[in-house]
């Protein structure tokens, strides 16, 4: 994990477990919502919480002592490639892992709502 850098802590539900996995992830804000990198160190494969969101996009996110729920999704087309570009500036070190990886790192944004 990148020190200094802003965290939250994503709370999603397990596709298969059905059980709630808390993961720490760098973050940066864009308007009202979070973004984070499914780099998982240039990993093979996208990071289990990716994955875990494709199937259920609920999550809850924690900022500091701020914890509230939200829906995510994909970042797509000139959307991701702003983001992106403001990502890797915030953590060069996305970029290097995208080079060690022929996967598309996910940019994610988590978008709070309302809880019901």
């Amino acid at each position: 994990m990148a020190p200094g850098l802003p965290k939250l802590l994503l709370s999603v539900t397990g596709r298969k477990s059905g059980l709630v996995r808390t993961t720490p992830l760098v973050y940066f804000e864009d308007g009202d919502s979070y973004v984070v990198v499914g780099s998982d160190g240039a990993a093979r494969r996208d990071p289990q919480w990716w994955k875990n969101l494709q199937e259920d996009p609920r999550a809850t996110v924690r900022v500091g002592r701020n914890k509230f729920s939200a829906t995510a999704r994909l970042a797509e087309g000139e959307e991701r490639d702003r983001l992106w570009q403001i990502g890797t500036g915030i953590l060069p070190a996305w970029a290097e892992y995208q080079t060690r990886t022929e996967r598309l790192l996910p940019v994610v944004v988590l978008t709070p709502t309302s809880d019901p």
